[in-house]
């Protein structure tokens, strides 16, 4: 008895004095549920005719329930069990056809009810539209990916597939180029039954490694295989058939059921290119680094050359320039009927060996009986090709470690004719980047170059400049290599270009906005003049009226080192600083890596961009008060051999000081209540201000990372693994400084984060330190969710605790 009195007290006392571990989800005030549920925009597919657009109505977030459903956590993947396909929890509800010449709508007809649509292409000839619809109950054999059509002319959709779908990547089916027919995915007839766990290990799970591989990089994968039995249960769920498609449904298999990850047709539609995974599979890796074989097939399936025989692949060279050795890259030349593109390291590749070529680009034409011809031989690494015609193509190669970026025209009918260069540039240098070649569906729908008279092409561009984002189209003469200038955004609105609608250049799809005004699609026609350049296809209203008076200013401030700095400060409808003084305030930052400070001075978004309120950023916050600093430069340069991360401490509390300092001396914000927050990176960046300044009252950490050393092969743009660069690994880990941490710091963090690096005991490790060395935090951990979260009831509750946080550290602070 005595020993029974003893032990009730204590567990009684114990439970008394424990924080709440579970609580329902709860909501946060009624301004921030309505941005949450504010309409959302449609999504928009462009046919290739560029003359209709396929509207995909956006649902609202998904319930706890829909994301609560079951998922597979395989090789890096997450599998949906139930309908063999990757997880996904945000589907199409209505599809309805847009002509972009009389802007008149029509409805679909003959959808399924309710419609879940996941992935949508058009066939080449355009009187198609493909898409899958995701047929889901509770229970798993009426769980199925189905395959369906729009017929153009009638409006009129129909189920094409009985036999369910199955794929774990990609959108598991696509066009032949002659639009008869698609090649898609099929669950296998025989598969048999899902492996079942035992619970009774057959054995240890063992590893190896070898000591004549080298130094090789093995980043924190998340959802890795662990044992044999996960290693079975992905077999079951990757396996596929492969299949043909007609128009009318009729399904013909092609060859047998193997593990493949990807199958492509060749532009003359007579073979598939594909790549099967094969065993041993890793416990270290995912499935991007398992052993594979790669084909080329007839359309009965055989095999009639053999590419390569990738091995298993467990890590890269150190450096974020690493790369695989062997064949890489393998893809089809789009302008010709088939050829195969591929590219080899000569540097075995790793950058640490000097090298005058990098990387050689070949190509072999069907039917893969003569010797491959070489098309480039690069200094740095191939970073694909642009097709055009047997004469034109466009070649890119770029060196991360010094951020170079070089384009060359090639002629790949004329391998032996010598590579011309078009473009050399910074890829951190956004004011003189050129712009990207536009692209066009060619008749087989596969993309090529716009070439118009004397080799000239059409150059698509953000238009970075001191004054902000201006995007643009530019004619450039590949012979001569000057520019004119078509179109440019201009000062009120920022017009985007989404596409070039005629092969001149003179005929544009936009989507055109204002700080008022949401963004909405335009037809602009600049053979024509004023406003008649103009005719609008949708009028999207305003999602969150309340808040359309929002005030947005874009900033410029310095460093103290006289690094030039921007932000976008925003202000909450009918705020005036003089009359009524300064707000609490959030910033919300991300720092980024640079080489050179005159590219980290260069001015980011643009003043004529729509004031949009998202749940996501940090601008929700005004409608509860608050001022807003969003995007406030955080540059971390690192000059010649410098490494940037080597002064991070330094230049990040430089970038914070510059930014308090400045909202301050704007009289919008007082010392003593700003908070600093941030997502993934941006969480650490938080952790580690918080860790050694005192500028912010609070902090707001979301899915972030705080010992570096649990990322010991990198993280970010650092390349350095921590043995070689223990300082520095140390230094930034604001883990390593808990103890210093004095101001408020709220960790939310999705219990299922799925980003390499991000694992969430990353927060789980933080907060426990925090709290035994008797700071001030809270830690969230949200159910079913990866790095960014989905359902409805978590981003809720995000904003409620929040919201909280801001009023109970930061609003009322003294």
């Amino acid at each position: 008895m005595q020993k029974h009195f003893t032990i009730v007290p204590l567990t009684l006392s114990l439970i008394a004095s424990m924080p709440q571990a579970y609580a329902q989800y709860q909501l946060p005030p009624a301004p921030l549920q309505a941005i949450v549920d504010a309409p959302r925009a449609p999504g928009m597919s462009l046919s290739p005719r560029r003359n209709l657009v396929a509207m995909i109505a956006t649902p609202a977030l998904p319930g706890i329930n829909e994301v609560a459903q079951p998922e597979l956590k395989l090789a890096g993947m997450r599998i949906n069990p139930r309908t063999y396909s990757p997880s996904r929890f945000s589907f199409g509800l209505d599809l309805a056809l847009l002509d972009v010449g009389t802007q008149a709508e029509s409805k679909v007809g003959g959808l399924p009810a309710p419609l879940r649509l996941a992935d949508s292409a058009w066939s080449p000839d355009q009187r198609y539209l493909a898409f899958t619809h995701v047929a889901y109950s509770d229970k798993t054999a009426e769980s199925k990916v189905e395959l369906w059509l729009v017929d153009i002319a009638t409006r009129m959709a129909k189920r094409l597939t009985h036999q369910p779908m199955s794929y774990v990547a990609g959108a598991g089916f696509s066009w032949l180029p002659d639009s008869s027919a698609l090649l898609v995915n099929l669950k296998p007839a025989a598969i048999g039954k899902v492996p079942l766990a035992t619970g009774i290990p057959s054995g240890p799970a063992t590893q190896d490694s070898q000591a004549n591989l080298g130094a090789r990089q093995l980043r924190t994968y998340p959802d890795l295989l662990k044992n044999e039995e996960d290693a079975k249960l992905f077999e079951h769920y990757a396996t596929v058939q492969l299949a043909l498609v007609d128009l009318a449904g009729k399904t013909r298999m092609i060859g047998a059921p193997d593990l493949f990850i990807g199958a492509r047709v060749a532009p003359n539609g007579k073979y598939l290119l594909t790549q099967a995974m094969q065993r041993p599979f890793s416990y270290v890796v995912p499935a991007s680094g398992f052993a594979r074989r790669i084909d080329v097939r007839d359309l009965s399936g055989k095999a009639v050359h053999l590419v390569a025989n990738k091995p298993l692949q467990e890590g890269l060279p150190p450096g974020n320039d690493a790369v695989s050795t062997g064949v890489r890259d393998v893809s089809w030349r789009v302008d010709a009927p088939a050829t195969l593109v591929w590219a080899e390291a000569q540097d075995g590749g790793d950058p640490a060996i000097v090298a005058e070529i990098r990387d050689i680009v070949y190509a072999q034409a069907a039917p893969f009986a003569d010797k491959p011809v070489v098309l480039a031989k690069l200094g740095s690494r191939f970073d694909g090709i642009q097709w055009g015609r047997g004469d034109l193509a466009l070649l890119s190669e770029g060196w991360y470690k010094t951020r170079a970026v070089k384009t060359w025209r090639i002629a790949p009918d004329q391998p032996e004719a010598k590579p011309e260069p078009v473009f050399a540039y910074s890829a951190e240098d956004r004011y003189n980047n050129p712009g990207h070649p536009v692209m066009q569906p060619d008749a087989a729908g596969l993309p090529r170059l716009l070439i118009g008279p004397d080799a000239t092409i059409l150059l698509d561009g953000a238009g970075a400049s001191n004054d902000g984002d201006r995007p643009f189209i530019d004619r450039f003469s590949l012979t001569t290599k000057k520019k004119e200038r078509l179109f440019q955004s201009s000062a009120p609105f920022y017009e985007n270009i989404v596409s070039v609608l005629n092969d001149d250049g003179t005929r544009l799809l936009t989507t055109r906005e204002s700080p008022l005004e949401r963004p909405n699609f335009f037809v602009r026609d600049l053979t024509q003049s004023g406003a008649a350049q103009l005719t609008a296809l949708t009028r999207f209203p305003h999602p969150t009226p309340q808040l359309k008076d929002v005030q947005k200013e874009q900033i410029r401030y310095k460093r103290a080192d006289g690094v030039d700095l921007t932000a976008t400060l925003l202000l909450p409808p009918g705020y005036e600083a003089r009359r009524d003084g300064p707000l609490p305030m959030l910033m919300w930052a991300y720092p980024q890596e640079f080489k050179s400070a005159s590219a980290a001075s260069q001015t980011t978004g643009s003043p004529y961009r729509f004031n949009a309120v998202s749940f996501w950023g940090p601008a929700a916050f005004l409608a509860m008060g608050y001022a807003v600093l969003d995007n406030p430069s955080m540059p971390i340069v690192g000059a010649g051999d410098a490494e940037p991360n080597d002064t991070y401490l330094a230049q990040l509390v430089a970038d914070a000081q510059a930014a308090v300092d400045e909202v301050v001396r704007r009289g919008v914000a007082e010392r003593h209540r700003i908070a600093i927050g941030g997502h993934s990176y941006g969480a650490f960046m938080t952790g580690n201000l918080l860790a050694h300044t005192r500028l912010f009252r609070a902090g707001i950490a979301r899915s972030g990372a705080y010992n570096r050393t649990l990322t010991p092969f990198g993280f970010q743009s650092e390349e350095r693994p921590f043995w070689t660069a223990q300082e520095v690994y140390h230094a930034m880990s604001p883990f390593n400084n808990a103890d210093k941490i004095k101001d408020a710091m709220l960790m939310i963090h999705g219990e299922q984060d799925n980003n390499p690096g991000t694992f969430p005991i990353q927060s789980e490790r933080m907060f426990q330190a925090i709290k035994g060395l008797g700071g001030t935090a809270r830690l969230v951990m949200l159910p079913n969710e990866s790095h960014a979260y989905r359902a409805r009831e978590s981003i809720m509750q995000m904003l409620h605790e929040t919201n909280a946080w801001l009023d109970k550290y930061v609003k009322n602070a003294k």
